[in-house]
This record gives structure tokens, C-alpha cells and sequence, in this order.
């Protein structure tokens, strides 16, 4: 009996010291975290660390509105590219449902008039070839619409809309600006660039099979399921429920997040949410809750994307120490976005992450502090 009570104590005892430990590790976390808002271009910021099987739940905000009134957890953000990720898996879930095929072409889902002259390239018409694969991973030789050159020398879309901020963007004229100002990069399949202009196309794909508006399917299959209720498509739907407005985020000093012409956003880049709505996401996508643990395979069969980066269906993976040895020896599975805002796991510490630094000039920080947060974790595990 006496070695029963020292061996439960014993293990006690050790839980007590675990605990500790992550508290320290909550606290040097905090710190990072706070160092980043302290840099002059950061407004606010928002973060979200949530690890299963090390059983912590963190979360942490700050900063201020223009208005002085504090940030804090219940305030939503611009998530920008991570909304891609949701568009891949809503894709996913009508290939799951036999509605479509990866290899399908696109030519079978879309109007002729979306078709037509899509992708031009050196006199020849290749549009009709174009696979849903493609699209998804950033292969189908496309222009992009946002940030690519036009042929004019006209501006872009992401010039357009701090040219003319009330102007409201539809998908289909997107496309046409596309087709109109742009040219193709190479033959589809025959490279990789990443560009919005695909998932466009892709939110066009799921509106005509499922016959839902793109913010409905994402409610129906995704929001109220896996009851992400502070989740929308910016200037197209609102919350499940009652949600913290959106914090303000900066290009530079240029504050952006209420303009109209944020529209041109849509498929691929316009969803407003917070750091646990992402979390709860994230990890419903990799438990098997939202598609099947095979299609997710297929979603991260990995191409390169640039240094210590690769790409898969609306996934991308980071190595950090492929971008630089000086970051850990870890990576991590998930998207980014143009705004500083992240969503990953990483496999090796069963850690999930998510948030947003709200400045574009911050992207590269906001890796950076998403690997030092991965390291201070892996350092408390194996000491």
C-alpha cells in the first residue's frame, strides 16, 4: 500500500512539474507575442496555440482600434489567403460527394463565356485543358489577377482597389480583367505560379455544382458543423452569431479593412474569422471530421513552391530550417496569408497555431514567430 501512495504521488508530483513547465513556456510565449506589438507597423495582433495531446488551449490579443478601443479574443480579423484552404476543401468535399474529379476539366463546370480565352498562350488556346488539380495547386500557367503585371502596364487589381475603394468586384468580372489585361505564364501543368485568378475559378466551380452562393456552402458544410460561429466571407455574408467586429489591418500605414473594393477577395482570400475558429478547423481537417484522412493525403502531395516551401491543394508546408538554419528543425502543414495571418500544425509536436499580425509588411515576421512559439514548445518537451 505504502508504494502504491509514493508511485501516485510520484506521478502527481511529475504532472504538477509538466504543468509548470508550459506555464513557463506560456509565459515566454506571451513575451514574443507582445514583442511583436511592439514594433511600430503593428496595430494588433492575435494568436492561437492548441496542442491535444500536450493538453494546452492558449490564445492571446492585443493592440488597439483606431478609436482607442482595445482589442481583445472576441474581435474577428481578415484571415486573407487562408481562405484558400477552405476553398480547397470545399472542393474536396464534392469530389468526396462524386460530383467532380480532381482531373477533371474545368471546361465541364464553367460557362463558355468564363472559358473562352481564358488561357492564351503564344497564339494557341489552351483553356479547354485546364485540370481542377491545376487550379488547386497553382499549376495551370494562369496570370494572376491580383498582383500580376498587366500587358498595358494598367494598374492591377490590388492597385485598383487602393485606387478606388468603393468599387464592388463580382467573380465574373475578375475573370475578365484577367483574360482582358493579363497573359498567361506557361502551359498548364508545366509550372508552378501562385495566383488568385485559380481560385476564383474554383469558388465559380463550387457555386455551379452545389447551385449554393460560395459563403452559403462554406456555412452548410463547414461553419455550422463544425460551429465556427465567428467566421464570414468579407462584404458578402455574416457570422452564426453575434461576433466582435473585425480589427483593422494595415498595408504600411494604409488602413484597409473597410473598403468595398476588398471584394475583388473572394474564393481565395476573404474570409474574416479568429484564431480559434481556425484552430477548431485546422483540426477537424486533420482528425478526419470534414474529409476522409486519404483525400487529405491527396491535398499534400507537395510540390516546390520556393525555398523551404512547398505547395499541395490548397496547402502549403513550411520547412523551417530549409528557409534558414537558423530557424528549428520543424515544419508545419497549413496556409498563410498577405496580411501577416497564418494557420498551421506542426506533425512533430502535435501543435496547432494560428493568428495574425494585421500588417502586410509583417508577413516574414509573423514565420519567424511562428517558429520561434514551435521551438520554445520543442525545447520544453525534450528537457
Amino acid at each position: 500500500m505504502k508504494n502504491i501512495v509514493i508511485l501516485f504521488l510520484s506521478i502527481l508530483l511529475l504532472g504538477n512539474l509538466n504543468a509548470q513547465d508550459f506555464n513557463n513556456t506560456h509565459n515566454e510565449v506571451d513575451k514574443l507575442f507582445r514583442n511583436e506589438l511592439k514594433k511600430e507597423n503593428v496595430r494588433n495582433a492575435f494568436l492561437a496555440i492548441y496542442s491535444p495531446s500536450l493538453q494546452f488551449d492558449w490564445e492571446f490579443a492585443g493592440g488597439f482600434f483606431k478609436s482607442g478601443e482595445p482589442i481583445t479574443t472576441l474581435n474577428a480579423f481578415y484571415s486573407a489567403s487562408i481562405g484558400k484552404t477552405f476553398t480547397a476543401t470545399a472542393i474536396a468535399i464534392l469530389m468526396e460527394q462524386k460530383q467532380l474529379d480532381y482531373e477533371d476539366k474545368i471546361s465541364m463546370y464553367l460557362p463558355r463565356k468564363v472559358i473562352e480565352n481564358l488561357h492564351v498562350f503564344e497564339g494557341k488556346d489552351y483553356s479547354t485543358e485546364i485540370t481542377i488539380a491545376q487550379l488547386l495547386q497553382h499549376t495551370s500557367g494562369l496570370p494572376d489577377y491580383f498582383e500580376g503585371e498587366t500587358v498595358d502596364g494598367s494598374p492591377n487589381v490590388i492597385q485598383s482597389i487602393f485606387i478606388d475603394t468603393s468599387k464592388f468586384w463580382n467573380p465574373v468580372e475578375i475573370i475578365s480583367f484577367s483574360k482582358e489585361k493579363m497573359k498567361p505564364n506557361f502551359l498548364p501543368g508545366a509550372g508552378y505560379m501562385y495566383t488568385d485568378t485559380e481560385y476564383v475559378l474554383l469558388g465559380m466551380i463550387i457555386e455551379h455544382i452545389s447551385g449554393m452562393a460560395l459563403p452559403d456552402f462554406f456555412q452548410k458544410y463547414l461553419f455550422e458543423p463544425l460551429e465556427m460561429y465567428n467566421s464570414w466571407i468579407n462584404l458578402r455574408s455574416k457570422p452564426l452569431i453575434h461576433t466582435g467586429k473585425m480589427a483593422e489591418f494595415y498595408a504600411g500605414d494604409f488602413e484597409g479593412s473597410t473598403m468595398t473594393s476588398l471584394s475583388a477577395d473572394w474564393a481565395g482570400g476573404a474570409l474574416v474569422t479568429t484564431s480559434a475558429d481556425l484552430i477548431t478547423f485546422q483540426f477537424a481537417l486533420n482528425t478526419g471530421e470534414i474529409i476522409s484522412k486519404n483525400t487529405l493525403e491527396t491535398m499534400q502531395k507537395w510540390i516546390p513552391e520556393t525555398m523551404g516551401m512547398y505547395y499541395g491543394f490548397g496547402l502549403r508546408k513550411v520547412v523551417f530550417n530549409e528557409l534558414s538554419p537558423m530557424l528549428p528543425d520543424l515544419y508545419v502543414v497549413g496556409h498563410s496569408g498577405s496580411t501577416g495571418s497564418f494557420m498551421y500544425y506542426c506533425p512533430q509536436l502535435d501543435v496547432y497555431i494560428a493568428g495574425t499580425l494585421n500588417q502586410t509588411d509583417a508577413v516574414q515576421d509573423a514565420v519567424v514567430l511562428t517558429a520561434n512559439i514551435l521551438s520554445l514548445i520543442s525545447e520544453n518537451i525534450h528537457n
